[in-house]
């Protein structure tokens, strides 16, 4: 496996492989313990896109896993759309934990990784304690955003994606050119997505099969509704708590309403001036919103 990243060798931070669920799942790693906090990334990042928050979580005594998810990066690429299903990417985390061999699991998620968090806190996929999730509204919330004409227009991409191979071949050209913008574009500060870094999402792009594999998590969403579905009233019975970047593009605030309805020990913290990338581009304001509420585990 060639990583995709290398941390800095005093970022006390290590990438290896993880066989799960009959993949291999190329993983950040960082602290130990017990506890494992699960980082999942979203659309079109990697677990590179955790490297602010890993040393924070290591500190508070977390063991943290933060994986490139199925076709993402060095991890497994399987081929079919079919195999970017809801329940099989769910099904991805919780093999990661059990892999781990931890006793107790808090998840945070962004964009996908948070609809991925949000599906197995509902359906009760593995024991949780805590669940945070950045800018991926609930499930329900997001649906009945949907039904109206400014969420529908700023999802117009899920749309195009349905499209065979046209995205992927765009979204390649001039060294994954719209892979760098869809990052710094989107973003307020700007200054937080140097070359450095774009550098580091566009050759993970790049790699064969990657923007297929990446794309195919949308046309799988829209192939297979069905397993999408959630149980349990859509309620989540863990403190969650739920950090937005106010400047988000792609998920307007009404994404938010109504979520207190199906998460009775709901925590949100808004960042004005803040876009979707919120954890990269607010790093120290996200870092002290976790340490106030996460417990300290060692």
């Amino acid at each position: 496996m060639t990583p995709s990243w290398h941390p800095a060798p005093d970022s006390g931070i290590a990438v290896r492989a993880i066989a799960a669920n009959g993949l291999t799942f190329e993983v950040a790693e960082a602290g130990s313990g017990e506890h494992l906090a699960l980082c999942l990334h979203g659309f079109p990042e990697l677990h590179y896109s955790w490297r602010h928050q890993m040393p924070l979580l290591a500190e508070l005594g977390y063991r943290v896993w933060a994986p490139n998810q199925r076709g993402y990066g060095g991890s497994s690429r399987p081929s079919a759309i079919a195999d970017y299903t809801m329940d099989r990417i769910v099904a991805d985390a919780a093999a990661l934990f059990d892999a781990s061999g931890a006793r107790t699991l808090t998840l945070i998620a962004h964009d996908w990784g948070g609809a991925i968090a949000w599906n197995f806190a509902i359906n009760k996929v593995r024991p949780l304690e805590r669940l945070v999730v950045m800018n991926l509204p609930h499930p329900a919330c997001f649906a009945a955003a949907l039904r109206h004409a400014p969420q529908r227009r700023r999802s117009w991409y899920m749309g195009a994606f349905q499209l065979p191979w046209l995205p992927e071949r765009v979204m390649a050209l001039g060294d994954a050119a719209l892979v760098r913008r869809a990052f710094r574009g989107m973003a307020v500060d700007k200054t937080r997505f140097p070359d450095a870094v774009l550098d580091v999402y566009a050759a993970a792009a790049r790699r064969p099969g990657a923007l297929r594999a990446m794309i195919d998590w949308y046309r799988a969403a829209a192939r297979h509704r069905d397993r999408m579905r959630f149980g349990n009233g859509g309620r989540v019975e863990v403190p969650t708590l739920m950090v937005w970047g106010e400047e988000d593009k792609a998920l307007g605030l009404e994404t938010l309403d109504g979520t207190e309805r199906y998460v009775a020990d709901l925590t949100v913290r808004r960042l004005p001036g803040v876009s979707h990338w919120v954890q990269q581009e607010a790093p120290e304001a996200v870092n002290a919103i976790l340490r106030e509420w996460l417990p300290r585990v060692a």
